[in-house]
This record gives C-alpha cells, structure tokens and sequence, in this order.
C-alpha cells in the first residue's frame, strides 16, 4: 500500500521530468540551444538555495524573495530552466539594442532570442503541469539565487526562472503574503 503522500511526490518527481523534456524540445531561435535545466528536490542544492534567496532579501530589501523562499521550502520539486546568453548569429536583428551579434558580443549583453527562446521553453515546461494539473509558478526570484550560487556550474547562464510544483489541497503559490 502506497500513502496518497508518497504518490503525490513521486508523481512530482515524473512530472518534473516531463517538464525537462518540454523545455529542451520547445522551438529555438535557428534551432540554436542555450537552454538548460535542473530539477532540485532536497538536500544541499535546495537549502542553498533558500540560503541565498533569504539572503537577498535581507541585502536588497526584496520581501518577494523571502516569500518565495517558503515557497521553495515547501515545494517537495523545483524545475529550473536558464538559458547560456550566447548570440545566435542572425545577419539583420538588433532586437538586444546592438548593432549586430559581435557588437553584442563585445559589451558582453543578452541575446534577445535567448530570453524569447527561455520563455518558449517556461510556456512548454508549465504546460505539462498544467495538463497534470499540478500547482506550480514561475518565479524569476528562486532563478536569479541558482544564477548567484552557480547552480548551473556554468558562468554563460545568466538568465534563468524556476518553476516549483506542489500537489496539495490548496494551492501554496497564491494567497501568498
């Protein structure tokens, strides 16, 4: 006999996967691909996670990123997903606010596909959620902390949001203070 707990999280742990999944096969830019994901359960990533989340609350006077920090404590998984913030190498664009893709390069920017092809990614991600109907929630305050911590363990990631999911009788995600 399995607990409904036991099932619910297992069930988040697939689901996590599935998202993972989504998310690398969510169109791209030139088919060029700049995403990555994790997925944090518990144990040492998630804790340091929390750790820096609260942290930056304190420093910068972000109360949002102490909230979230519950949040990601009471979430049993955590999708991340970033985007490396490499150029794509387009002729004609200029969407990032630079000329051309090594003028980008230069003033070491963001592309401005890898932040759509991040969010295409995301959208993809949280609709197999949905479609689970599993509670989740897009917060960019839990990415910015994985960024600061290095979580990715690669420097060229510089944009990323996370996605925790819940299985509970109310959604922990809203009527948030």
């Amino acid at each position: 006999m399995r607990k409904s707990k036991d099932v619910e999280k297992s069930s988040l742990k697939q689901i996590s996967g599935f998202m993972a999944t989504a998310a690398r096969t969510a169109p791209k830019a030139k088919g060029v691909d700049n995403i990555l994901t994790l997925i944090v359960e518990k144990g040492k990533e998630k804790n340091l996670l929390i750790k820096e989340m609260l942290r930056i609350a304190k420093s910068e006077n972000k109360p949002n990123f102490e909230r979230d920090a519950a949040n990601i404590k009471n979430s049993p998984v955590v999708v991340i997903i970033g985007t490396r913030t490499e150029p794509i190498g387009l002729t004609y664009c200029g969407f990032c606010g630079f000329a051309d893709c090594e003028a980008l390069s230069k003033a070491k920017g963001v592309c401005a596909y890898n932040c759509m092809d991040l969010g295409i990614a995301v959208g993809s991600a949280v609709d197999i959620a949905s479609n689970f109907h599993v509670d989740n929630r897009i917060m960019y305050s839990v990415g910015k902390a994985a960024i600061n911590i290095n979580l990715f363990k690669n420097k060229q990631v510089n944009v990323a949001v996370a996605i925790p999911l819940s299985a509970s009788g109310k959604n922990i995600f809203f009527d948030r203070k």
